[in-house]
């Protein structure tokens, strides 16, 4: 490849740089979306395990997964080897995360909750593993302020993709003669076959550029201290909670209250989340475009208030017309398909600051306190709900008959939850400081830094990595 094909990090990425890299958020993105919405259900509704059991036992496996995060991003952002640094833990996650989604999804009848304890866990390790390291290497392919947004953008779309395979499956059970729960199980065998291959395809097409760090002896404690502390990080820390509790809340009742309460079928009920999970690839190429006018913190609060607006009128269209609900759902996932985006590329741009700050890159931390604040509350989504629905005297069990009051109770629980959290999660970045002008500035201060001692020598980096930091990031 001649020089002025070179591109550098703050360059404009080519979509044929960009899809290779995104394709391993098709598995991700769909496992997500599937553990959510069909398997809290599958196991309470055919496998006949107790709702207060899988929400108990749910919350207290995500409360106890929220330390590895930390200790996964300390070893990333240390690691050196001659296949990169967040390469080699995205091949490390994926044989542990399809091990246990195996054991999930091919779960037997009435198990315990020793056994949900157990595969739980293990599946969140694999998911903490794969989520951060592609996180972090997406932040380091450009270090320019608008093309981050950019390029969250494309994996938030191929994200959706991925998901509108997993449910479509789901909907074209019945012609394929499968049940619902063996559709659920089909969805899992589709994301388990799809991980190696795509992670496989990110790995050999994508070079790993590892930003270098200023030659210090030690990176003492208090040095982590004053990141996790950092204003701008606990803001978006508090946003991402949120914002992950708000949907997460509704998609663990998300069947529940389709079926029962507005009377779809199973079936309708994925098509209207499939409409949803599509609307995402236009709300999610729209919002960065949103996001080069008015900046990304308005962009976030623009979406959330939309997203809650939208929510309301849910309730105001006919019961089991799926037409009449199809506004409705493309609006809402537009608009949410626009929290996770926007985060994503705020907290590159902080990554920046700080290396500014410290000398050294610690995008991996960024990530995996971002990463520990979806697990806080997507513990508590399914440990809230669950627990609540049964207290509230909804049945769950297939040909269940609920009373009236039961499903006033769900309308409600569905529909306070996201909208409170969704606003809390926008009102976060209020009076956000750091834009485009003052990203800007910090760029231009670590880019003049690290040519000037670059030449002086006092950058530090493997000898062995020189290929992976190659700037040249190829398709």
């Amino acid at each position: 490849m001649t020089s002025d094909a070179r591109l550098t990090p703050g360059a404009r990425l080519r979509l044929s740089t960009i899809l290779p890299f995104s394709v391993p958020n098709l598995p991700i993105a769909a496992l997500w979306v599937i553990v959510f919405v069909s398997l809290p259900p599958y196991f309470a509704g055919h496998l006949g395990v107790s709702m207060t059991i899988i929400g108990a036992v749910w919350m207290l496996v995500r409360l106890l997964d929220i330390p590895v995060d930390l200790l996964l991003a300390v070893a990333m952002d240390r690691t050196r080897t001659p296949l990169g640094r967040y390469r080699l833990w995205l091949i490390v996650g994926t044989p542990v995360l399809m091990l246990a989604l195996y054991k999930l999804f091919m779960a037997p009848h009435g198990f315990s909750g020793a056994y949900l304890f157990g595969w739980l866990a293990v599946m969140y390790l694999g998911t903490s593993i794969m989520g951060l390291a592609h996180q972090a290497w997406a932040a380091t392919l450009t270090s320019h302020y608008h093309e981050r947004s950019r390029l969250f953008g494309v994996i938030t779309a191929v994200g959706v993709v991925g998901v509108m395979a997993a449910l479509a499956i789901q909907i074209g059970a019945p012609a394929l003669k499968l049940t619902d729960a063996q559709g659920v199980q089909t969805s899992g065998w589709f994301i388990i076959i799809l991980l190696p291959i795509t992670v496989a395809i990110a790995s050999a097409v994508t070079k790993e550029r590892i930003p270098l760090d200023i030659k210090k002896e030690r990176f003492a404690l208090k040095d982590y201290w004053e990141v996790l502390s950092k204003p701008d990080l606990v803001r978006l820390f508090l946003s991402q909670m949120a914002l992950t509790l708000g949907p997460g809340w509704m998609s663990a009742i998300y069947l529940f209250f389709f079926k029962v309460s507005r009377g779809y079928s199973t079936q309708q009920a994925y098509i209207l989340l499939a409409v949803y999970i599509l609307a995402g690839i236009p709300g999610a190429l729209l919002t960065a475009a949103l996001a080069r006018r008015i900046g990304k913190h308005r962009t976030l609060m623009v979406t959330t208030t939309a997203f809650s607006l939208g929510l309301f009128s849910v309730f105001v269209t006919p019961k089991a017309n799926v037409l009449a609900a199809l506004p409705s759902m493309i609006w809402a996932g537009a608009m949410a398909s626009g929290f996770g985006l926007m985060i994503q590329a705020m907290l590159a741009d902080v990554g920046d600051e700080v290396r500014l700050d410290q000398g050294k890159q610690r995008i991996s931390l960024l990530y995996a306190v971002n990463t520990m604040a979806s697990k806080i509350a997507a513990a508590f989504a399914i440990g809230l709900t669950f627990p609540l629905l049964a207290r509230l005297g909804f049945n769950p069990a297939e040909g269940a008959v609920n009373t009236p009051q039961a499903i006033r109770n769900l309308d409600i629980a569905f529909l306070a939850g996201p909208i409170v959290f969704v606003m809390l999660g926008g009102a976060c970045v209020i009076g956000w400081r750091l834009d485009a002008r003052r990203h800007g500035e910090i760029r231009a201060k670590l880019e003049a830094r690290d040519a000037a001692l670059e030449d002086e020598g006092l950058l530090s980096e493997a000898p062995a990595l020189r290929p992976s930091m190659d700037p040249e990031i190829a398709g």
